[in-house]
């Protein structure tokens, strides 16, 4: 296990030539970002995930009865041993042949056979009023975190001169206000990460666990080598599109239709520019070529480099999903309908925008 753990933290992988573990000791004149530190993210999500039920019992529930929003769910498939058997243990999505089969079977034409298994797919999806809490408590985080950020940074030399986030590293304090930010959104993702397997499952439910994981893994890399400074525009970059999407989501479901297509077109244009624009001009040019000029490549800084480029071919793919169903929606004439499959399909699509 010594072994393991003494190649794992290798110090020719983590940090540049000629400094090792021993020089990023916490002293009484500076504090430098250590591994322990995160450990406090884990009790501080179990933290969080009770908040948010609080949250969505108290506050957004009550704010979504307020806005006429009903605790209703989908209307309930009528009970049907045969029909129950084949959904759950065959298929939820049975073809033509099979449709056939059971409707010999169970004396019932085929067009009640696909209704039942239309209704009984919808039973698995929340109600609107469980999607309005969940938006809301993502949405009062996202604005919180958002403020946050903004408010720190613009204090910090480094948001101005994207250079200062390699002058004399990796011997850069840690700072409070830095500390704080990394441990509440790593927390923040790891309760959305226990979340799902307590959460109603969703069909992008793989898609959310590997994005929540990525996500956790940029957090961690980045305070371990102490690229937290550049960690910190990242994800305030990334949280800006975040708040939009949530609150857009929230006014469908509350079926304000104008302001839900005004908040969607202004989440697109913030994402794509933010995404395609800010990110390879800002982060991408000082972690690949300041970064470079400065310190200098090493093994770690390599594996940063690629994570943050697969990020881009990842902004690149969704910005494509943007705006293609921006123009199907335009090109139906079904702009001020940003619901049902279409909100669906966009939601589904952006799942790995909040990265």
């Amino acid at each position: 296990m010594a072994g393991i753990l003494a190649w794992f933290w290798n110090e020719r992988f983590w940090l540049p030539h000629n400094v090792t573990w021993a020089d990023l000791k916490n002293t009484d004149e500076a504090t430098f970002p250590q591994a322990e530190d995160l450990y406090l993210a884990c009790p501080l999500a179990f933290c969080i995930f009770i908040i948010r039920l609080v949250f969505e019992r108290f506050v957004a529930r009550p704010c979504a009865m307020g806005l006429k929003i009903q605790a209703n769910g989908p209307q309930k498939a009528q009970p049907n041993a045969i029909l129950e058997k084949v959904f759950t243990a065959i298929t939820k999505h049975p073809d033509e042949k099979r449709l056939e089969g059971l409707s010999k079977q169970l004396d019932w034409d085929v067009r009640t056979i696909q209704r039942w298994f239309r209704q009984r797919r919808n039973q698995e999806k929340p109600s609107t009023l469980a999607r309005f809490c969940e938006s809301m408590w993502r949405f009062t985080f996202y604005l919180y975190i958002f403020t946050y950020g903004v408010r720190f940074l613009k204090k910090t030399p480094w948001l101005w001169n994207t250079k200062e986030c390699w002058y004399n590293y990796p011997y850069q304090p840690l700072t409070v206000d830095i500390h704080y930010y990394y441990i509440l959104e790593l927390s923040f993702y790891l309760s959305l990460l226990f979340s799902q397997f307590t959460d109603i499952r969703r069909k992008d439910f793989l898609i959310m666990f590997l994005h929540h994981v990525a996500t956790i893994s940029l957090i961690t890399f980045s305070y371990v080598n102490n690229m937290a400074r550049v960690g910190t525009l990242v994800m305030c970059l990334h949280d800006a599109a975040d708040v939009l999407i949530e609150a857009a989501k929230m006014a469908n479901y509350a079926k304000c239709q104008i302001l839900c297509n005004l908040l969607f077109a202004m989440f697109a244009i913030l994402f794509i520019s933010s995404r395609l624009g800010l990110y390879p001009v800002w982060i991408l040019n000082t972690t690949l070529f300041e970064s470079w000029e400065i310190v200098g490549p090493y093994p770690s800084w390599w594996i940063f480099n690629l994570l943050l480029i697969l990020l881009q071919l990842l902004h690149s793919f969704w910005s494509y999903l943007i705006v293609k169903t921006a123009c199907r929606a335009i090109s139906k004439g079904k702009v001020s309908h940003f619901t049902s499959r279409g909100e669906d399909h966009i939601i589904s699509a952006l799942s790995l925008s909040t990265c």
